[in-house]
């Protein structure tokens, strides 16, 4: 399975495979389209898609949008789109849980702690080389990965 936090110019993706981190990236998000047309391990691709809240929104999430077409239409519609609440609610318990908490939670999950989770260059956890944009294509992987009766390998359990 592949996680995919959409951009318009660039998109983060995590492969996870029986519940492990495989790859993980930040690519051109034209270059994420061609992967999916070329296939990829699991074959199946989650995508985090973009939902409206009643606020006025610019050019760039409609772009994010046209992209999110051409990844369905590249994976050959074998996709799932899932919104940004759910995986809010799976990992946090609530809505209101931003950015930092979930990235937290991630760590606490993967860890416990930073020193476990991320850990160093010479050594390395299983979250080591994770920034930006990562942090929501892992938090896709873990939210389906879990919601359909997965493993994580020894990862804690949503809150």
């Amino acid at each position: 399975m592949i996680a995919i936090d959409p951009g318009p110019d660039n998109s983060a993706y995590v492969v996870m495979v029986g519940g492990k981190i495989e790859d993980f990236g930040i690519v051109p998000t034209i270059e994420l389209v061609e992967m999916l047309a070329d296939g990829h391990p699991g074959r199946l691709a989650v995508i985090e898609m973009v939902a409206s809240y009643g606020m006025a929104v610019g050019a760039e999430v409609f772009d994010t949008c046209v992209k999110i077409g051409m990844m369905i239409e590249a994976n050959r519609r074998n996709t799932e789109l899932m919104y940004r609440r759910e995986v809010k609610m799976h990992l946090c318990g609530q809505i209101k849980a931003n950015d930092a908490n979930i990235r937290q939670r991630l760590i606490d999950m993967y860890g416990p702690g930073k020193e476990k989770a991320i850990g160093l260059k010479k050594s390395p956890g299983p979250l080591y080389g994770f920034k930006k944009d990562l942090w929501a294509a892992l938090a896709v992987a873990v939210t389906w990965t879990q919601k359909n009766g997965g493993s994580l390998h020894g990862v804690g359990k949503p809150a």
